[in-house]
């Protein structure tokens, strides 16, 4: 592709090292489509007729059934897919199909290549987030009835419906698709016909290049359109922000399947044993899941570190974009996939939700406020509620267990109506409001997460 100008042929050992096309075969439809592309615009600029066109196609097309059967015999000088695209395009079409790199760069067609990739990525990665967060509000709408505690610092704090809780992950996740929608409007950029880095000097006609092959706009600046992966930071920001909040989901699922929660049991299809130890049933997919959350947030971090610094415009470090990228959608799609399959099969335990609902003084705060609804101001009542709880702690008493005698001594604004608000179920039923725990509240999230979810 480029021997005219030296006289010795490259190291065998630098051509290994160089080599990408182990890994960016998989951009072979982009690249296809791409060629096929410009093809029809060259006949437009006059640099190859109608007829080599359509020879140039119909390579093209056993080049794709053959890539795709994995029949394409690579050559040893098959530097990436792109050249070994542009080869097998010559042996098929003859010496007619050489003049498809007139006016083209590698650089503006991977450039492309890796843009078309990421469109379609960013689509994928949405339905799979879709997926998971349908799983999630099914399994909400199945544990309307459950109380369970909620924490802040990993301590018991205030009791929450455990539909409230799983809902919270559906709203991370929407906001990854968002995360998604602005990596998708990021690469949606043609950057065909920028050449190596200064354009091409032939009357091509961009806006219809970009017209077919799917994108809404190109690139203003060729020096920019060859070296930008600015788009694939904002995809690996995107995936890695998706792992984050899966990593979250996943020590949930770890901690309440655990032996002291015993909150919920995974089922056998979603969990592994132990080789010693015959009781075991091991989390696996939650941690595995939580442990590839550092390799995607690494492929981000590595691609950033390629781009620092780089001079405009084309440089080869740009390759190093392609297994970070490659990597990151296929484990983070993996990962949707093993959440979506863990959640929609684990069980709840409803005796030991009720049990841990009832401990912890988690009505201490529905106590204070009580007290502040007979006008007592909240810090005076903070204190006396949390020398209620000193006292509890002291004689080894819940708070619900305290009576009106009981509750009397710390002020006399306690009495028999005060202990109605020590309920777990009184305490949920209070939070009404749009965004709360309370039941009606929480089944006004559900449908409106479910008219979200199907909106797109």
């Amino acid at each position: 592709m480029w021997g005219g100008r030296f006289g010795e042929e490259p190291d065998a050992g630098f051509m290994e090292f160089s080599s990408s096309v182990g890994f960016d075969v998989r951009l072979y439809p982009y690249d296809i489509e791409c060629t096929r592309a410009w093809s029809e615009a060259l006949v437009a600029a006059g640099v190859i007729t109608a007829d080599e066109r359509s020879g140039i196609s119909a390579a093209l097309d056993k080049i794709k059934v053959e890539l795709h059967s994995l029949e394409f015999d690579f050559a040893r000088s098959d530097e990436d897919i792109h050249t070994a695209i542009e080869r097998r395009l010559v042996e098929i079409a003859g010496k007619a199909a050489g003049k498809v790199r007139t006016g083209r760069s590698r650089n503006d067609q991977v450039a492309t290549d890796t843009r078309l990739f990421a469109l379609d990525q960013c689509d994928l990665m949405k339905d799979g987030v879709r997926a998971l967060q349908t799983v999630l509000i099914d399994k909400a709408d199945d544990a309307m009835d459950i109380i369970v505690p909620g924490h802040t610092h990993l301590q018991q704090a205030q009791p929450v419906l455990l539909a409230h809780l799983i809902l919270a992950f559906v709203h991370m996740l929407e906001r990854d698709v968002e995360l998604l929608s602005c990596a998708q409007r990021s690469a949606d950029s043609l950057p065909l016909g920028s050449g190596a880095l200064a354009g091409t000097g032939l009357p091509v006609d961009r806006g219809l290049l970009a017209e077919r092959l799917g994108f809404s706009r190109f690139s203003e600046n060729s020096l920019d359109a060859v070296g930008d992966r600015d788009f694939v930071c904002s995809l690996l920001f995107a995936l890695s922000m998706i792992m984050v909040h899966l990593s979250r989901l996943a020590e949930q699922v770890i901690l309440w399947s655990s032996s002291e929660w015993g909150l919920a049991d995974l089922h056998d299809s979603w969990a592994t044993g132990s080789s010693l130890m015959p009781q075991k049933k091991n989390p696996d997919a939650a941690e595995l899941v939580r442990g590839k959350t550092g390799r995607v947030t690494g492929s981000l971090v590595a691609v950033l570190m390629t781009l620092k610094g780089l001079p405009l415009s084309y440089n080869r470090d740009l390759q190093e974009d392609k297994e970070s990228l490659f990597d990151a959608v296929d484990t983070t799609a993996g990962s949707l996939a093993a959440m979506g399959g863990t959640l929609s099969t684990i069980s709840f335990n409803r005796e030991r939700a009720a049990e841990l609902a009832s401990g912890g003084f988690m009505t201490s705060t529905d106590l204070a406020d009580y007290l502040a609804t007979q006008g007592m101001e909240f810090p005076e009542a903070h204190r006396i509620v949390g020398e209620a709880v000193s006292y509890c702690l002291q004689e080894g008493r819940r708070l619900d267990e305290l009576t009106a005698a009981d509750l009397e001594q710390f002020s006399e604004l306690l009495g028999e109506g005060s202990a109605e608000w020590l309920t777990p179920q009184a305490s949920v039923a209070r939070r009404s409001l749009p965004g709360g725990t309370a039941p009606e509240a929480v089944r006004k999230q559900i449908t409106a997460a479910r008219d979200m979810v199907q909106r797109g």
